[in-house]
């Protein structure tokens, strides 16, 4: 009854209602979409992988079938993945006697022995899924293989500043296997750090302080959070591009042209995860001095920097081959404007089952399209084309929406209004996310005409207020499918979620349904939530009676990282008198932005559409970064120390990250660096001026520099 009343308010409006669409999820086809894609294990180039692969296509025919306009492509792709084979953990030569985590028997005779070391975690009577036979080992994707015995330092979460707190300690880690806590930066980075520090091998795991026993009961003992056995798998890789490690900026295609592996650089040394109960064991037979009060974890015991006579002893064996895996596409031509187009994607691989990471988002993606097909079916669709993307391989570097997107990079920017990712998105009831700064007030429209959680209230209304009572949007940074969108091509993108679940069962075998209904809950209201809020983001962003661009949000923002940028330099002793302009010329520009804005909405001749098209466009490089120049985007780029982290103008912010105090090439390279931005602030001044004062003529092209820039045009004015 409930669809046939949205149909109807449907069908009597000239538009399509974000208010309807994001009212139509359902509990038990979303419950049924997780069931399905979950009931395997589907490791992106395996079996299982394959076969979800089928499901979706499938799903996604039926859904549509009928419907005009709507097609289901499988885009396969062929990138270089790692398999696990074989690995083992021991404790060598060690004097202490003890069954358990932490037992250590007062009195008891020394002996010198091997205790291995789980790699694997057990299985749950309560859940059966867990004794599924194609459940891998633990393991960290892209690990060197090869084996080594030594010595142990603890190295906090193995981020740069840890390496760099051990050498004022006085602690040399070379020779040595590292042990690191998760969380902190990218699990690759600590792989990273810790070679080039000179240790022969790396064994992570979690911590009861960030995901485990410290946050709250585990799972299955009453709780969702990790049991000492609870392991987190996951990729190593920190190339300086995202996609397949063979094919850098071109789609890996069966025949594509490849790089030699032996020039991609992999990780050499062996990496092991482990739970908190087998690192425990580790911890309480290792003799050096106590670690720093800051770096001590939630276990009961020491966390010592170094283990004595403790050795461990650790081999790693993964195969590195090219194979088969897809991306699965869904289009919904719009009624009018079918050549734009707004995306919104979800990976379908993970590393077991994936109930929560990344069916959690999938599912939402799935049921969104399932409505926006009722309603196409009722006679009521977009007016742009809507595409539903579930992409593969994500897990081992964001490889499927990345080849995606380098298949045509231009030609996507230039039909393409924005991009919504759902990775592992329906986590709770708080809800959140990350936006561009020229998108952030088409969201605000959509979150105020979304429902909130089951169905109290606004989603804008439940979603988080910045200090000034603003809606509290995130910036976009790495480790999920927006990258290529946003970082590569410049198309602006979103990221969406609800989280506030108490637990995490992150890429571990215990990540089931099971896991998922006893801890985010089993009455998918989170994923209502969710599946609402992108729907009516969907809805509002196709629309073509509004312009999805916020001057005033961009010159917002831009001003707010030029300050930051200012003050970064002038704490580092840094001249960058360059700013002082960018930031005058912002200022400028924000006293008219709200004006500009408001002429837009008032209806935009093709010419100012065209005009302010520049403000998204202008900010894509054909040099890209220095050292990363598959990171376009001179707005924002993933961390170069970190992974996750945003790093927000980064060709400025890294010139004054490296810049050295007083040296002359150092005040050069802020220089250099500051001058697209000048050129961009210019850019801003001109054509908000315009728009906004008499007449609201298009400004004229700026001369030279920022057309140097190479962006790509895109939604040109319409004919």
């Amino acid at each position: 009854m409930l669809h046939l009343h949205l149909f109807s308010l449907a069908l009597g409006a000239q538009d399509l209602d974000p208010a309807i669409v994001s009212r139509m999820p359902d509990a038990v086809r979303l419950a049924a979409t997780h069931e399905l894609l979950a009931s395997e294990p589907h490791v992106a180039g395996t079996p299982g992988d394959a076969r979800t692969i089928e499901r979706l296509a499938a799903e996604f025919r039926r859904m549509g079938e009928g419907i005009e306009g709507f097609e289901v492509v499988v885009q396969e792709i062929y990138p270089l993945l790692a398999r696990p084979v074989k690995a083992r953990l021991e404790i060598v030569g060690t004097d202490v006697v003890g069954a358990g985590p932490g037992e250590v028997a007062p009195g008891a005779p020394a002996r010198r022995g091997v205790l291995s070391l789980g790699v694997t975690e057990p299985n749950l009577a309560i859940d059966p899924a867990t004794a599924h036979p194609d459940l891998d080992i633990a393991w960290n994707a892209w690990s060197g293989s090869g084996s080594a015995t030594a010595g142990v330092v603890y190295v906090n979460y193995g981020r740069r500043e840890d390496f760099a707190r051990l050498r004022e300690l006085g602690v040399d880690p070379r020779g040595k296997i590292a042990l690191a806590r998760y969380g902190g930066n990218f699990r690759g980075y600590k792989a990273k750090f810790a070679e080039e520090a000179g240790c022969v091998g790396l064994v992570i795991f979690t911590d009861p302080a960030d995901s485990g026993s410290s946050k709250g009961k585990t799972w299955p003992d009453g709780g969702g959070w990790a049991n000492p056995e609870c392991v987190q798998r996951g990729s190593l890789i920190t190339l300086p591009y995202v996609g397949d490690p063979l094919t850098p900026g071109r789609m890996a295609t069966r025949d594509a042209e490849r790089l030699d592996i032996a020039a991609v650089t992999l990780p050499r040394i062996p990496v092991q995860p482990i739970g908190y109960g087998a690192a425990q064991q580790i911890l309480v037979r290792m003799k050096g001095a106590a670690c720093p009060p800051e770096w001590k974890g939630g276990l009961p015991c020491d966390y010592p920097l170094e283990g004595g006579e403790l050795r461990l002893r650790m081999e790693v064996e993964q195969r590195r081959e090219v194979t088969r895996t897809a991306n699965v596409i869904a289009r919904l031509r719009g009624a009018s404007l079918p050549e734009e187009q707004v995306v919104v994607g979800a990976h379908h691989d993970a590393w077991c089952f994936g109930a929560a990471d990344p069916l959690a988002g999938t599912m939402c993606m799935m049921e969104s399209a399932r409505n926006f097909c009722e309603l196409a079916r009722a006679g009521s669709r977009a007016d742009r084309t809507l595409v539903f993307c579930a992409w593969g391989a994500e897990e081992y570097g964001i490889f499927g929406s990345s080849e995606f997107v380098e298949e045509d990079a231009a030609a996507l920017a230039a039909r393409t209004v924005a991009y919504i990712n759902l990775d592992m998105a329906a986590m709770g009831l708080r809800p959140g996310g990350a936006v561009s700064p020229t998108l952030r007030a088409s969201v605000t429209r959509a979150l105020a005409a979304a429902p909130g959680p089951r169905g109290d209230g606004s989603a804008l209304d439940a979603w988080g207020k910045s200090p000034e009572g603003r809606p509290g949007y995130g910036d976009l940074g790495g480790g999920s499918d927006h990258v290529a969108f946003w970082c590569h091509a410049g198309i602006p993108s979103i990221s969406l979620s609800a989280g506030g679940s108490e637990g995490s069962s992150y890429h571990s075998n215990y990540d089931t349904v099971a896991w998922y209904r006893a801890t985010v809950g089993d009455d998918y209201a989170a994923a209502q939530l969710v599946t609402g809020m992108a729907s009516a983001m969907l809805a509002e962003l196709a629309e073509d009676s509004r312009e999805h661009l916020s001057a005033a949000e961009l010159v917002r923002d831009s001003l707010q990282q030029a300050r930051a940028l200012a003050k970064l330099a002038a704490d580092r002793g840094l001249a960058a008198p360059d700013l002082e302009i960018v930031i005058a010329d912002l200022a400028a520009a924000a006293e008219l932005a709200p004006v500009a804005d408001a002429r837009l909405a008032a209806g935009a001749t093709d010419g100012e559409r065209a005009s302010l098209a520049r403000l998204r466009t202008a900010w894509v490089s054909d040099q890209g970064l220095p050292g990363r120049p598959w990171f376009r985007n001179l707005y924002a780029a993933t961390d170069r120390h970190s992974g996750y982290a945003t790093s927000l103008w980064p060709l400025l912010r890294e010139a004054i990250e490296d810049a050295r105090p007083g040296a002359p090439e150092s005040d050069a390279a802020i220089a250099a660096a500051c001058r697209p931005y000048l050129n961009l602030a210019r850019e801003m001044k001109l054509r908000i001026t315009s728009l906004a004062g008499p007449g609201g003529e298009p400004a004229a092209e700026p001369s030279a520099e920022p057309s140097e820039r190479g962006a790509a045009p895109r939604l040109e004015p319409r004919r």
